[in-house]
């Protein structure tokens, strides 16, 4: 027999690679989502940090929060359990500058709560079944991305996966 190699034309490895990675998130995600005791699905995004590491530690420090878990899986915007974990941290932040979002909701600004606080639609929005966390440092461009679980019982310290960008 005489077999041909056919070698596909590859147009540009980096679309293949985003394709891969955004596939293989898509799974993680969803094998994340089915964890035993999970409520809810959190997205914990820190931006505007000194580097991606100093964003990466807060971002771990927030999403490993027991204080944090709790909160979302009660439906409750409690966002000084958030500030609570960047403190944990131990990374060097400036409190004034750093703002908080629950979704598109902006909760805090400034050290204090925001003018643009709305108790419905927040209420609303932590009923979801996935959740985004939103914190703005404001120091620099650094950023990262993780995912976690709020757990209605927390039998052991929970880390899923993180994923840089």
């Amino acid at each position: 027999m005489n077999f041909k190699y056919v070698i596909p034309e590859i147009v540009d490895i980096n679309e293949f690679d985003n394709s891969l990675h955004a596939v293989m998130l898509n799974l993680a995600k969803r094998v994340a989502s089915d964890g035993e005791g999970a409520s809810k699905f959190i997205t914990v995004n820190t931006i505007n940090c000194k580097s991606d590491d100093h964003a990466r530690k807060i971002s771990f420090s927030i999403a490993n929060s027991p204080l944090v878990k709790t909160a979302l899986a009660g439906e409750d915007p409690n966002w000084g359990r958030i500030i609570m974990a960047i403190g944990k941290s131990g990374e060097k932040v400036s409190p004034e500058k750093i703002e908080i979002k629950f979704g598109d909701l902006k909760v805090a600004e400034k050290g204090k709560i925001s003018e643009e606080y709305n108790e419905e639609k927040l209420k609303e929005y932590m009923q979801w079944d996935s959740l985004t966390v939103e914190v703005n440092l404001r120091l620099g461009q650094g950023s990262f991305e993780c995912y976690t679980l709020s757990l209605i019982h927390i039998s052991e310290p929970t880390r899923l996966l993180s994923i840089a960008y």
